[in-house]
């Protein structure tokens, strides 16, 4: 198999005019230039070059070969500058997935206000619940929720994930407020089908761990429709921060229990290990850590748009909710 690198010396040979110019461009001896020639001249089983004391010349199929070669050397010099490019500032297509409810809430709201920052970048992004192959399936960076990212993947922690026990007003105002994990038993209590467990929730108090057997007329396989279900007063539920901030943020649902619910998840940024990480892929993983790290907009009580503040406590169907339970004051269930 003939070398490229020969293939490279003898094109630099020819627009040189001699070997010993060839030799002092490329930075090697002028018998090593030689000899790459004359490997080639081997391989190929004929004669590129007339040799001579004074001159050198071409002969008429190392002229075509020549031409060929040429090309080479020009797409290649074009590959670097590419390369070069790429790695100077963030261009080109970034790949990315998302699960399908943080994508739609959180990513994708974010991508215009990037977009503008980085207009030669390219956005191709898959939003599912399905846990991608970074490398068979070409993505540049995954964003995962998950307690612990996989060992063979580089990982930025982004934002906790948090979840609530809460229900809305009109549910609370009719079925009082659970003051214990033990209470929890005379609730309907909606239950989310992917959880790891099924019939329980795991909650931490000042005993430690416990598992509390729940039950309910709901069985449901998305976090977002569960939440709609809760916010129209069917039950109770445990559900992720980053769905239901909103809703907590208006008075639309009131978290009970606050305190029992550890942090066990967190929004990564994984890809894989990468010496020279494309531009593209840290300006969005820094992008993000921006908009999402440290207390998660959607965790801060005062992001709900216009609300002043919060008042000591307030009161619903006999019910009081102190502001000190993080809660804000409640409204009407149906309050759009």
């Amino acid at each position: 198999m003939l070398d490229i690198n020969d293939m490279l010396i003898f094109a630099q040979v020819v627009k040189a005019r001699s070997f010993s110019g060839a030799a002092q461009r490329l930075g090697q001896s002028r018998s090593r230039v030689s000899k790459a020639v004359a490997r080639l001249e081997t391989a190929l089983g004929v004669v590129l070059l007339h040799r001579s004391t004074r001159r050198l010349g071409l002969t008429e199929v190392g002229e075509a070969y020549f031409e060929h070669c040429e090309r080479i050397v020009d797409e290649l010099a074009l590959a670097d500058n590419t390369v070069h490019r790429l790695h100077q500032a963030p261009r080109g297509t970034l790949k990315v997935s998302a699960s399908v409810a943080f994508g739609t809430l959180h990513v994708a709201p974010a991508l215009p206000r990037f977009m503008a920052q980085f207009p030669e970048l390219k956005i191709d992004m898959t939003i599912n619940d399905r846990l991608v192959d970074l490398v068979d399936e070409g993505y540049d960076l995954a964003l995962r929720i998950t307690p612990a990212p996989d060992d063979h993947l580089v990982a930025r922690r982004l934002a906790p994930i948090r979840r609530k026990v809460c229900g809305s007003p009109d549910y609370l105002a009719r079925h009082g407020l659970p003051r214990r994990p033990e209470d929890l038993k005379h609730h309907n209590c909606l239950d989310y089908t992917h959880m790891s467990t099924q019939g329980e929730w795991r909650l931490n108090g000042p005993d430690g761990d416990m598992a509390i057997p729940v039950s309910g007329s709901l069985r449901i396989n998305d976090d977002e429709a569960l939440s709609q279900a809760v916010v129209g007063g069917l039950g109770l539920a445990l559900l992720p921060t980053f769905i239901i901030g909103r809703e907590l943020q208006a008075g639309r649902l009131i978290e009970v229990l606050p305190g029992y619910v550890p942090v066990e998840r967190f929004l990564y940024a994984v890809h894989w290990p990468n010496r020279h990480l494309p531009p593209k892929v840290r300006v969005f993983i820094d992008y993000l850590l921006q908009r999402f790290g440290g207390e998660p907009y959607w965790d801060r009580p005062d992001s709900a748009p216009g609300r002043s503040g919060h008042g000591p406590s307030a009161g619903v169907g006999g019910l009081s909710f102190s502001a000190s339970a993080n809660v804000a004051p409640p409204v009407a269930a149906n309050t759009p």
